[in-house]
Order: structure tokens, then sequence, then C-alpha cells
């Protein structure tokens, strides 16, 4: 294509916006009056239209195609007004503003140094720097210049890391390689993990490779059965079933895991409500505490009144953390396969199949407890459709049956909560193992995980927010910096710190 455009150039270049090549950059954040005084516009290709038009609208700017600038640095910012861009009232910040500058302004600010001078008079004291053109240089191959303290480091900084053309926002390996090529200060390797470790676009952005921070706090298991329940909605469900049933409510047992479940057509909070009253209170008793995540039909204020009313306490999860609820979602993920498993061609009567699989589960045993669900709730072995009874039954009355079945429920729930703590403590060090426990105190800046990103290239991590409130070893409430109405509880593998920029000397 270039080739043959040289040789064909377009009659009216100015009007082809493909020929047009713009001698400004908005990413290096560069002022046109001040850039044109130094720079050369670098470009890989450069047609014959395009220098007519080039020529046309400034004759004094000569354009080099392919040409590099390795005498273009920047310049301190300190003692100079800036100009103002587009009529904007507003001077620009010194963070966010490079000016370029040249070999003989540096060599000007070795000049000044002390330090500097210093070892320039005593070069032959120092083996690892030179001196060339009257510039001081550090002796790698090939020598780059010593950059005194000032702005120019700063100014390095920016261009060799934000700017679109020389940086891009990549790592601090690739920072630091491009810029020790070019330019030598002492503490550059820090200066400039420090720079690029700050850089909140990168910190938006960036994806995160290692694991999610945060070690593991496993809920402690309760001192009884029946004492802490889990409850949760699953679904909808595709296809409906023959009898319009789209969701499934489930409650597990903390300590023993023993599963209830029922196929509903709704997820609203009356067919919750109905289905503690119908399905669990009046048949298993009332029991002490509940936990559900926060969604409407849980929080809803009909649920509150009625468990005020039964006197069972309510515990939220922690939003958009289904991991507070993981016992739950383990029987949702185990219930899917085996009803699919179960059903006919169509997955149209997997409500019929939900009893059995449901039944199946409590009468297995469990890999945690290393007991049986069933027998943890009835205090007897369970008994299949299908095993062999004899047919003479005997009634006989054992005054110590009452003790004797509550010495062995009580022996099966130590073995349990053992048997359970063991497990956690396992799990525990598989999930902790290679990953990061960060500390957050009250004040900190930090930003947190996007929650459904819609598109590819939408922020990874959005705020910065600021921690008003630590409701937990892991739990947080947040507040937005500019927004202070805007307030989210998180945990901590969804936050992410913001480090503090180091000024440069």
């Amino acid at each position: 294509m270039p080739d043959y455009l040289s040789r064909y150039p377009v009659d009216d270049a100015e009007e082809d916006p493909d020929d047009i090549i713009l001698t400004s950059s908005k990413s290096t954040q560069t002022h046109d009056e001040l850039n044109s005084e130094f720079l050369s516009i670098v470009a890989a290709v450069q047609t014959r239209s395009a220098t007519r038009q080039s020529a046309s609208n400034n004759p004094s700017t000569k354009i080099t195609p392919l040409q590099t600038t390795e005498k273009t640095m920047s310049l301190d910012t300190t003692n100079y007004a800036p100009h103002r861009l587009n009529g904007d009232p507003e001077v620009l910040s010194r963070e966010n503003y490079i000016i370029p500058f040249t070999l003989e302004q540096l060599k000007e600010a070795q000049h000044d140094d002390l330090q500097l001078q210093d070892i320039m008079r005593n070069i032959k004291n120092h083996k690892k720097y030179l001196v060339q053109n009257d510039i001081l240089m550090r002796r790698t191959f090939p020598p780059v210049p010593y950059v005194p303290q000032g702005g120019y480091r700063s100014s390095i900084l920016k261009i060799y890391h934000d700017t679109s053309a020389n940086g891009a926002h990549f790592g601090r390996d690739r920072t630091i390689e491009k810029i020790k090529k070019r330019y030598f200060w002492p503490s550059m390797n820090k200066d400039i993990a420090n720079y690029v470790q700050s850089c909140i676009p990168c910190a938006q952005f960036n994806p995160r490779r290692q694991k999610p921070p945060g070690a593991l706090k496993p809920i402690k298991p309760p001192d009884g059965v029946w004492q802490l329940l889990t409850m949760d909605f699953h679904g909808p469900i595709s296809p409906t079933s023959k009898r319009g049933n789209k969701y499934i409510i489930s409650l597990t047992d903390v300590l023993s895991k023993f599963v209830v479940a029922r196929a509903v057509r709704d997820c609203s909070a009356q067919t919750a409500a109905r289905f503690l009253k119908e399905d669990i209170i009046t048949k298993y008793g009332t029991p002490r505490c509940i936990l559900t995540d926060n969604g409407s039909h849980f929080t809803a204020k009909m649920m509150d009144e009625l468990f005020q009313q039964i006197g069972v306490t309510h515990l939220y999860s922690t939003p958009y953390h289904p991991q507070t609820n993981g016992q739950i979602e383990r029987y949702n993920s185990t219930m899917d396969a085996k009803i699919a498993a179960l059903s006919n061609e169509q997955k149209t009567d997997w409500d019929d199949q939900l009893p059995f699989v449901t039944f199946n589960y409590n009468t297995a045993l469990h890999a945690t407890t290393k007991q049986i669900p069933f027998e943890m709730m009835y205090g007897r072995s369970p008994i299949l459709p299908f095993d062999h009874q004899d047919p003479t039954v005997s009634l006989t009355q054992d005054p110590e049956h009452c003790n004797k079945l509550n010495k062995y429920l009580s022996s099966l729930t130590e073995q349990a909560k053992q048997n359970i703590s063991k497990s956690q403590q396992q799990y525990k060090q598989r999930y902790d193992a290679n990953r990061s426990n960060p500390k957050y105190n009250i004040g900190d800046l930090i930003l947190v995980k996007t929650l459904n990103p819609r598109h590819k290239f939408d922020i990874r991590h959005e705020g910065p927010f600021k921690i008003v409130q630590q409701l937990g070893p892991k739990t947080f409430i947040i507040e937005h910096v500019k927004k202070t109405t805007l307030q989210r509880q998180v945990t901590v593998d969804a936050i992410i710190p913001l480090f503090q920029r180091t000024p440069l000397p």
C-alpha cells in the first residue's frame, strides 16, 4: 500500500483523512509550540501527498521519515510558566505535563549538580563513569547519560511508561529495560518500580494473574444439629417442568449436612415463607439461625417479620461473595448433575426426581463429616426401598431408649464436629498456599473489582474508594472518594490497594 501511494498519489490529498498524519500527540501530553522546536515527527510511512500537505500547513516544520530523536529528552517544569491549551484558563499540572529537553540542557543541569561535578573532576577514581562531550556518562554498552536530580527523572518516567508511543503502560521489568538503555541514575530501579506500582490506570485495567488475596476464614461448626442452617433459591431452571416449576428452594444444616429441598414456581418472599412454615418448622422444629444471601426474597419486610415471630436469628452473607454461603452452593452443583442424569430426554420431569436426589444425598456418607446426615438427624440408620427387612415385627419397650439415643447422637455430633474442623484445616492449607493476605486500615485508599463488566475493554477495578469501617477480618465498608453517598460492603478478595507515589529527589 505505501509503495502504491508513492507511485499513484491521490489528487486531493488534503481531503483524504487516511493520508493525514497528526503532528501532535495528546498521549505524550506535550505542547505543540514547545514540541515543534526540538522534536521531529516519527512516522513509519511518509507519502508524497502527506508531505505536501504538511509543508503547506507549516512550511518551517521539517518532516523526516524514520528518524529517531536521540537528543530529545525532558525538562524540569519547576521554573517554567506553562502555556494554556485551547484557551483553558487552568494551569496545567506539573505531574501531567511533559516538556522536551536537549543534551545541552542536560549538560547544564549536570554542571549545576555539585555531586556530579565532583565525580567529573575525579573521573579516574570512578571506574563506572566516563566523560563524553563534557557529559557524564554511565559506562555501559553503549554509554548512557547520568540524569541529575530534579524534574528530569520524573519526565523520563512519564515518557517511558505513560505515553502511548514510548511506554503504553507496560510493567516494571519492561519499563526498567527501556530506560536503562537510554539513561542512568543510582535509584532508578526503585523509582521505576514505585512509579509503575502507583499508576492508577495500570491498577484499573491490568488483569490479576495471582490468586485472589485473603486467607480462608472457615465458619466454626455449630454445637448441635439444627443450630445453623443455610437457605437459598436455585434457578431459574430451564426447561420449566410440566408442573410449571422453575426454581428449587433448599435448606441445609451446617453440622449434619441434612438437606431439605422443594421445587417451586417462583422465588418470591411469599414462597420462601411458605417453605419455612410447611416444610421446615412444622416438620423439624424451629432452628436457631438461618444464613441467606441478600436477595430481595430474603430481605423483604415479610421475611423479617416471620423470623421475628418464630424467634430465628437471620444472618446475611456478604454481597457478591457466595463463598459465605458455600454449603448450599455446593449442594446445588451436586444436585444439578444428578437430576439431569435421572430426568427424561426433554428434562421436563426434573421436579419428580428432586425428592429422590435429596433422599439419596441425605442417606449417603458425607465426605466432610464422615457421617450419614439422615442418621445424625433421626438417630437411626436409613432403610432404603430395596433393603430386605425381617418379616417378623417385634414390639419391645426399652426404658433406657431415650438416654441411649441421646448418647448416640451426642457421639455422632462430636465426631462430626471433629471431622469438619479437620477437613477445614486441610482445605485452608491448600487454599492459603501461595496466596497473599493483605491487611487494611481505616482510611486506606483502594480500588474495587468491577462487578459486571460488559465489554472486553471495560475497566476492571473501579474507584478510588476509602475504607470507612471494618466489619470483620475480611469484610469492609467502603466509601467513594468523590461520591461520599456511594457506600458498599466488600470482602478483601475484591479489592486492591492504591500505592502512594514517592516524590523523586
